[in-house]
């Protein structure tokens, strides 16, 4: 088990965006060679893929997809891009996935700490991104989001390097997200063990998702993702009295409609006698997804010591693991 604690990590976390300016090498690939991207990981290796995919939605002129299961897409092809993510370089889903892409003659980016994954892209002279070991997979989303950034960056002949430098100084003192994370705990503080609910728009999504990550491998709660205006279609048909949840409002402000409904659902919630906590998010900036999502990375590991469980160990991941195992 790792001796990185994940308040060692946190304290650190600027570290993950110098070693990532510091390894970064091009790739020297272009946009237009290919018709699709699809970027593979699962738990914290995969959602790196999905926070890069939002970020660069509306500059992305073809489609990028990531897949967290065990088969690459049947469209994929010689002009697909797969980008495979895994921290150990051990992870089944992603190792097959690989296999398969090879096969279907995709080009192929990998980028581990080490192990098969890593061993197989340099045996087949691969591009590949490095990420430094001895952490927990949950915690190295610098590194990843870093890579995946300078990667789909790179593409589009974009330098996002000027990008991960600011959130390099920014991190230094990360005073701002601190602060945001010690008012969120508090407010939710008597009602920690309460199932979580994240609302977000499209932008925020992935980011709503990893925050969901963290509450349940951290604090070992429960907790889900609901993004708007989808759910207004459905899932708000559940609001008609006061739920044991924890809900946290996650809107970039992107569109004016949206910003309606989360008015709207916000006010709903309140006056059932809802808890929630309407996160001040300033915009879709890397500057702000960054500070969501350390902020809400220190509440699940305050959570899990108000829960008094090990937020460093992942029992029943483990078990499955070795179930699957022995079924090998």
């Amino acid at each position: 088990m790792s001796a990185i604690t994940h308040e060692q990590s946190l304290e650190k976390f600027y570290e993950q965006f110098e070693y990532v300016l510091e390894n970064y090498t091009q790739h020297g690939k272009r946009i237009d060679e290919y018709s699709n991207i699809v970027i593979g990981g699962l738990g914290g290796s995969g959602i790196g893929g999905r926070i890069a995919r939002s970020y660069f939605w509306n500059e992305m002129p073809i489609p990028v997809e990531v897949y967290s299961d065990y088969t690459m897409p049947n469209y994929a092809g010689s002009r697909t891009l797969a980008i495979l993510c895994s921290y150990s370089g051990n992870t089944e889903e992603t190792l097959t996935m690989f296999a398969q892409a090879k096969e279907m003659g995709c080009d192929i980016i990998c980028m581990a700490a080490g192990g098969t994954l890593m061993a197989l892209a340099q045996e087949n002279s691969l591009k590949t991104y490095t990420i430094a070991e001895g952490f927990q997979p949950r915690m190295t989303l610098g590194f990843a989001l870093g890579n995946l950034l300078m990667i789909l960056g790179e593409l589009l002949g974009k330098d996002m390097s000027s990008d991960i430098k600011q959130l390099h100084q920014e991190f230094k003192s990360h005073e701002v997200a601190l602060k945001q994370a010690k008012h969120m705990h508090g407010f939710f503080k008597k009602s920690i063990g309460n199932k979580f609910v994240i609302i977000t728009d499209m932008a925020y999504e992935a980011v709503g998702i990893r925050c969901c990550q963290q509450i349940q491998e951290n604090a070992k709660g429960e907790a889900f993702v609901s993004v708007l205006p989808e759910s207004n279609h459905n899932m708000i048909e559940s609001y008609y009295e006061t739920r044991d949840t924890n809900y946290i409002l996650l809107n970039s402000g992107n569109n004016d409609r949206v910003t309606l409904r989360f008015e709207f659902l916000k006010k709903l919630l309140a006056d059932k006698g809802n808890v929630i906590y309407d996160y001040p998010v300033k915009d879709a900036s890397l500057s702000s997804i960054f500070e969501v999502i350390h902020a809400t990375d220190w509440l699940s590991i305050w959570a899990s010591n108000d829960k008094k469980v090990n937020n460093m160990e992942v029992g029943i991941i483990m078990d499955l693991k070795g179930y699957l195992s022995s079924k090998a």
